[in-house]
């Protein structure tokens, strides 16, 4: 058996171009592979155009198809199958890096993968560089403070009613949303009922050509919001004044 290459797993965006760590950077010049993601419903790769600007040949990509289904034992399937497909460049020695959108470790696809590889190779030589999370791109673009003082802040994704939303409103400070999809409806409407809508920021893709930024998320239209790479800030009460 062939010395093992490594893997490396590096966040990047999501959306702008120039959000990836410098020494993730490294790590894909040095890569023999790039294994980048594309949604089975989108034409390109989000992760890929977030590369824009650093040059990685051509031959040395590998598009890699990802399933958006919600049943688990399907993704479970092709997790395993995505896993065994890397492993066999890893057994011949090659250095493969794999790209996800975001930070690697918060709610990504990435760390199941890394899991499943690791099972099949215990001893790989692996390393995970951080990435941007959606809720910090989202807080950026729209000069948001996540959380100021003893604010207390719930990262979680949304929950299935809208009493279950209302309660984790009710118990937090600042509440970041993910995973909204088809719920944002109902999840607009509560907060216009809560009376603080206006308190309140909406992002969907960042960085890309049909971004979506609002800061009140009141008159926000739900059927134009809704999409994939969606981020909902919830603030309870109007922001404090801090100075003088």
């Amino acid at each position: 058996m062939s010395k093992l290459g490594t893997f490396w797993g590096i966040g990047v965006g999501p959306g702008p171009v120039g959000y990836i760590p410098l020494a993730a950077v490294e790590a894909l010049h040095q890569a023999d592979l790039v294994f980048v993601p594309r949604a089975t419903t989108s034409e390109s790769s989000v992760a890929l155009r977030c590369l824009t600007g650093i040059a990685i040949a051509p031959e040395r990509i590998r598009e890699i198809e990802f399933h958006m289904d919600t049943d688990r034992s399907v993704l479970s399937e092709h997790y395993a199958q995505l896993a065994e497909t890397i492993a066999v460049e890893l057994r011949a020695g090659l250095n493969v890096a794999y790209l996800t959108i975001g930070d690697t470790l918060t709610y990504s696809t990435y760390s199941y993968i890394l899991a499943a590889l690791q099972e099949l190779l215990p001893t790989l030589p692996q390393r995970t560089f951080p990435g941007i999370t959606s809720y910090a791109a989202a807080a950026a673009a729209m000069s948001w403070p996540l959380g100021e003082g003893k604010e207390r802040t719930l990262i979680l994704p949304c929950p299935e009613d809208a009493a279950s939303l209302r309660r984790d409103i009710e118990t937090h400070d600042i509440i970041v949303l993910m995973k909204i999809g088809k719920r944002l409806p109902w999840v607009l409407d509560l907060l216009c009922n809560m009376g603080i809508a206006e308190h309140c920021a909406f992002a969907r893709r960042i960085g890309l050509e049909d971004e979506l930024l609002s800061t009140d998320v009141g008159g926000l239209n739900a059927t134009d919001a809704m999409g994939y790479l969606a981020t909902l800030l919830i603030r309870k009460t109007p922001r404090e004044k801090r100075h003088s």
